[in-house]
């Protein structure tokens, strides 16, 4: 189900309405804030079988259904609908998980890509964390973008547009996601069966992302883990905290735990949604965290909070060193 999002969803109904659906989409923002449950909707309604199109995706006819599965299950159920996902490997010289999408699988779409659709208008490819394609996979998947076959569309996914190639997003439709107002996530969780105080308290952790709302829904221990984390970096980040215990606990999260990119996400989104609520209200207005903060400083922040992440992510960097650098920012 669709939270949020209207008018990029009207933008692709009536694209589809008039028979303009481009070849290949980016469709890029924050994570867990919409992105892919969109592309797998727009997959259904260009290969819905009702005979009313106005009522597209019917969500009831065997495609819709195939194509809900893959999303559901994350096993591909639908013949003409491939998924591409990075591959997850610990790294061995730093010992921190990494995922990646190799030229294998690129070669392996552009493969079924060449194949007749087996019964759909529309064959469909979906590149979730698109970024995460090595220069290899991008490059072949250039050629793909280059020479599109027949009815074919594909969605890529991403946080970071900027990791993806020029000639890449030059030749690709772009569409931003923004944060979703929290009164329409709220409005969704009581709608299934959540309580008005858990609602609220969700929705305030989930920083307009409905994805992070739902994960939080489905495992409330991981909610708990995330108030933790960010219990930590109010604590490390406070004014009475010295450098120090700041570098003592970079030590501490870099060699005893192999998750600090999900630790740097965490305090990516909090960061994010102290800034959005700041500007939201005012400049001049304190938030109730960080309200020694300006909005230049927090900007900074984040800014380096997604080097750090990227650090980690795509160069051997001593991680380390590069929390370190970062705690010098809080």
């Amino acid at each position: 189900m669709l939270i949020g999002h209207k008018k990029q969803w009207q933008f692709l109904k009536k694209s589809a309405e008039l028979g303009r659906v481009s070849h290949a989409y980016l469709f890029y923002g924050q994570e867990k804030i919409g992105k892919k449950t969109m592309a797998f909707e727009f997959v259904k309604m260009l290969n819905c079988q009702s005979p009313d199109s106005s009522k597209r995706p019917c969500q009831t006819c065997p495609s819709c259904q195939e194509i809900q599965k893959s999303l559901s299950l994350d096993i591909e159920q639908h013949p003409d609908l491939a998924v591409i996902e990075p591959k997850k490997f610990v790294s061995k010289k730093t010992s921190l998980k990494k995922e990646e999408i190799q030229i294998s699988q690129i070669r392996d779409l552009n493969w079924r890509l060449s194949l007749h659709s087996f019964s759909s208008p529309f064959k469909a490819a979906i590149i979730d964390k698109a970024h995460s394609m090595n220069q290899e996979a991008q490059s072949c998947f250039l050629k793909t973008l280059e020479e599109p076959k027949g009815n074919t569309v594909l969605i890529l996914i991403t946080e970071y547009p900027e990791m993806l190639l020029a000639t890449i997003r030059s030749r690709i439709q772009k569409i931003k996601f923004n944060p979703v107002e929290k009164t329409e996530i709220e409005s969704f969780l009581k709608s299934q069966g959540v309580s008005e105080e858990k609602a609220k308290e969700l929705t305030s952790f989930s920083f307009g992302k409905p994805g992070l709302a739902l994960d939080f829904l489905k495992d409330l221990k991981n909610f708990e883990n995330q108030k933790q984390k960010i219990a930590e970096l109010l604590k490390i980040a406070s004014k009475n905290s010295t450098i120090s215990s700041k570098f003592n606990y970079a030590k501490d999260v870099s060699f005893e735990n192999k998750d600090l990119k999900e630790i740097l996400e965490v305090w990516l989104r909090y960061f994010r949604g102290i800034l959005l609520l700041r500007i939201k209200q005012n400049q001049e207005q304190k938030t109730e965290s960080f309200n020694h903060y300006s909005v230049p400083k927090l900007e900074s922040i984040i800014n380096n909070i997604q080097n750090t992440i990227f650090l980690i992510s795509k160069t051997n960097i001593n991680p380390k060193l590069a929390l370190e650098v970062l705690m010098l920012e809080l």
